[in-house]
């Protein structure tokens, strides 16, 4: 007898999704910029969280589902929205905004490592020296990019490892050991005065929690697992309230964690994490036990980076072969990696590290390559916010499995319009120098910012200006038209349609499709 019951399809519970959402979001390395607030740190997180993380997660989940059935991620939604050249500068940011994080979060990876030793005093002098940070720095980098171009089938299994043991152990481990401290009579170091709402007439105090945009970016990663979960349209949001309440509560009492063991004057951007582990450990006499957390954080580092470094140039790879980039840029190995464009990222992240020469301090090339980053990546999704609302009108009837609102344009307009508006402010900020850092001179500072931007945006816009029919990859490669580009060719003879399809750099070829979306990041 013949079984025609159909396989079941296996289906996210609210909570495996709220769970996937905040390892896709936590990270560590950020807490000591928060920690100087003190109180009022855990207003920011809140503040971002409901302008940014929330609207970042919803407004993904939209269009993931809209387009699940077609490649392209971020290039797709914006590309389908603003056109084949602003959904080419969406990916380029994704993918450049990566290539610039590394620096800062090596550089954690540095100071973890020179915390390897038994000295806590000879260990932070190590981890403040510029020569041993560099060298550091771009000795892991390279070598991740040379194990990248032999092939990381196997790096997602690391990258879950590493987030478990680098991440997610430490994070409540520092909360347990706050805790500790506290209730047998530990001294609270944290300025209990001040109060939840912060001084807000000082932007020089605010631009360190712009950083915190950052921190939850990579959310919209998450949008294609909108149709995994049952009935998406009432347990995703669930699920996408519940990983935002536990990521915040990670982020507010590891922040405090920090700022109660440490006084908020002696807090270091680069150090102040594993100096809170020492603190900690010194107080219930386990100092064996810092090298451990040095260990365990260094390899959280470096299952991130091994990850990232093949990660998001895949995305850029695979449209560069569908005619945005020239032929140099579409060469991989015998492994089927991009290997030109891991040459050209490494040269990048080589530069960046030597910024270290005109930096005065370690922390200050941290915090002004992390001001960077979150410039270019709010870019990104100030278009992904807009794309949102105007795919409303360009495509109607397009079936949306996961939809904002059920009926009518209104809460689209209020969910994106929010994450636009705090993303917006959140860009202006991140322009300020931080009081709070010795940054050297204000003239590299806005410099290094306000050319870094201009360079960034504008290299993409240039390349697309210059494409031609020869960029198409003669090997195939596969991009579904946008809808624009379809009803294009369905005015025209189908004669005139066949040969626009093999000369339009933004058309279609013949290679398998290839899925441009990236890891999720830690930020």
């Amino acid at each position: 007898m013949a079984n025609n019951s159909t396989p079941k399809v296996f289906k996210l519970s609210v909570m495996t999704l709220a769970i996937m959402n905040v390892a896709a979001v936590v990270s560590l390395r950020g807490l000591p910029s928060e920690a100087v607030y003190g109180l009022s740190s855990a207003f920011y997180y809140l503040f971002a969280a409901i302008v940014f993380l929330i609207p970042t997660a919803m407004v993904a989940a939209e269009l993931a589902a809209m387009f699940n059935d077609k490649q392209g991620g971020v290039f797709r939604w914006v590309g389908e929205a603003m056109g084949g050249r602003t959904g080419f500068l969406a990916i380029w940011l994704q993918w450049i905004e990566s290539t610039i994080w590394y620096p800062t979060v090596l550089t954690f990876g540095a100071v973890a490592i020179a915390f390897i030793g038994m000295d806590p005093s000879h260990d932070a002098l190590l981890a403040s020296n510029k020569v041993f940070t560099l060298i550091t720095v771009l000795a892991i980098y390279w070598i991740a990019t040379f194990i990248a171009m032999k092939g990381m089938s196997w790096a997602g299994k690391i990258s879950k490892i590493g987030a478990m043991i680098g991440t997610i152990i430490p994070a409540g481990l520092l909360i347990v050991l706050a805790i500790i401290y506290l209730s047998t009579g530990g001294h609270n170091n944290m300025d209990m005065s001040a109060g939840f709402f912060p001084d807000l007439t000082k932007f020089d105090n605010l631009v360190l929690a712009s950083g915190i945009f950052l921190f939850y970016a990579g959310m919209e990663m998450m949008g294609i697992h909108v149709m995994d979960v049952k009935n998406p349209g009432k347990n995703y949001p669930k699920a996408i309230l519940i990983g935002s309440l536990i990521t915040v509560l990670i982020f507010v009492l590891g922040t405090y964690s920090l700022g109660i063991i440490i006084p908020t004057k002696d807090i270091n951007l680069t150090q102040s994490l594993l100096i809170g582990f020492d603190n900690y450990f010194h107080y219930l006499h386990m100092s064996w036990a810092s090298p451990i957390i040095a260990v365990a954080l260094m390899i959280g580092v470096l299952a991130g980076v091994l990850t990232w470094v093949a990660g998001p140039s895949k995305g850029i790879f695979t449209v560069g072969k569908a005619g945005y980039l020239p032929p140099f840029f579409q060469k991989s190995n015998k492994n089927g990696v991009q290997s030109n464009i891991l040459l050209i990222q490494g040269a990048l992240v080589t530069l960046l590290a030597l910024l270290f020469v005109v930096m005065p301090s370690v922390q200050s090339f941290y915090q002004i390559l992390s001001q960077l980053t979150v410039l270019l990546y709010l870019i990104m999704y100030l278009l992904m916010f807009s794309s949102a609302i105007i795919l409303r009108y360009k495509m109607p009837k397009t079936e949306r499995p996961f939809r904002i609102g059920k009926k009518g344009n209104g809460l689209m307009w209020f969910i994106a319009g929010l994450g636009f508006c705090g993303s917006t402010l959140a860009f202006i900020l991140s322009f300020v120098p931080p009081s709070q850092i010795a940054t050297g001179s204000n003239t590299v500072w806005f410099t290094v910012l306000i050319v870094g931007t201009i360079i960034v945006v504008s290299a993409p816009l240039i390349i697309y200006s210059k494409r031609k029919a020869s960029w198409i990859s003669k090997e195939g490669s596969s991009f579904q038209p946008f809808h624009w580009q379809e009803q294009t060719a369905a005015a025209k003879p189908a004669s005139a349609a066949t040969a626009s399809a093999t000369t339009n750099p933004q058309g279609t070829s013949s290679a398998p499709r290839t899925d441009t979306s990236t890891p999720e990041k830690k930020a």
